[in-house]
């Protein structure tokens, strides 16, 4: 594990070099190097925004770096920009490896690469299915993968997830980014356990409706004719209607992230709370009802070790 005397000085892009800085290993995390996917817009903008300007430096990853010109004008000495299409899981891979041995250490990767379609399940394009698995779970894993091993060999660090209040409920003509983010969370509850040996601490976000350029990116597609009047055609919210504030659900995670015993999961917004609260409760009340038929199915005579 990296110590409080235990600097690095790397390149970052063409012609500039990052500015020494330590990293504690205690929880507090003074100075720490992030790895953010989807830094072009919505969290992954924000987020690396808001820990620049808290004197932290960051690997930003982006289908067009160009969109971050603005932030490497102000930030070159903490700023690390590569082009990234996290469903091209061979150039992940790259990058990913260009980042660590580049920075020589990062403490922090950030999943946040994703987007949403709404409309109901049958009106979806096979294009449309296959991409939202792609981006949104399938890249998902595959980062994590990619950047495990390079956590472990440097003693420890911590990986988040974008994920949602959507992956605890569901609502109708948003069964796709639901499916990608129970996955996800299925993926993460096995994942902690396999790491925390290492010194890898996960995180799942789980924002609810946020106030961010998500909504007015997301592809909506009409409902066909047998849909009209039922739950799937559904009027979509008004981002002024939604409780929550990206700058500080960006601040949350960060605080969160650097904590010393960060928590697994993180519920973001009033909403986020009440919703999945109720939802587990309900689903518990349900699991309870079930006790004794599932007993029932046990082979006779057997009895918990």
């Amino acid at each position: 594990m990296i110590q409080d005397n235990e600097w690095s000085k790397v390149s970052v892009m063409p012609g500039h070099v990052l500015s020494r800085c330590a990293t504690r290993n205690d929880g507090d995390m003074s100075v720490t190097t992030w790895f953010v996917t989807g830094a072009s817009r919505g969290f992954g903008r924000e987020l690396t925004g808001q820990l620049l300007a808290r004197g932290h430096r960051v690997a930003a990853t982006l289908r067009r770096p160009e969109q971050l010109n603005d932030l490497a004008g102000r930030h070159q000495d903490r700023l690390w920009v590569r082009a990234l299409d996290v469903t091209d899981t061979g150039q992940m891979r790259r990058v990913v490896a260009e980042a660590f041995t580049d920075l020589g250490r990062v403490d922090v990767v950030v999943s946040n690469a994703g987007f949403g379609v709404f409309g109901a399940a049958e009106d979806l394009t096979d294009a449309q299915v296959e991409a939202m698995i792609a981006t949104n779970l399938t890249a998902s894993i595959q980062l994590a993968r990619a950047v495990v091993p390079y956590l472990r060999g440097q003693g420890g660090g911590r990986l988040l997830q974008l994920s949602s209040m959507g992956g605890h409920i569901a609502f109708p003509a948003f069964s796709m980014y639901h499916a990608t983010k129970w996955g996800i969370e299925g993926f993460y509850e096995s994942l902690a356990v396999e790491v925390e040996p290492f010194g890898i601490r996960t995180m799942l976000v789980e924002p609810g409706m946020i106030r961010s350029t998500f909504y007015e990116a997301a592809t909506r597609v009409p409902v066909s004719p047998p849909y009209r009047g039922t739950p799937a055609d559904r009027t979509p919210v008004p981002l002024e209607q939604m409780p929550g504030d990206q700058a500080k659900v960006v601040a949350t995670m960060i605080d969160a992230a650097l904590a010393p015993d960060p928590p697994r999961r993180l519920l973001l917004g009033s909403d986020a709370y009440r919703l999945v609260h109720d939802a587990l409760v309900a689903r518990l009340a349900g699991v309870e009802a079930q006790r004794d038929d599932a007993s029932s199915t046990d082979v006779d005579g057997w009895s918990q070790p």
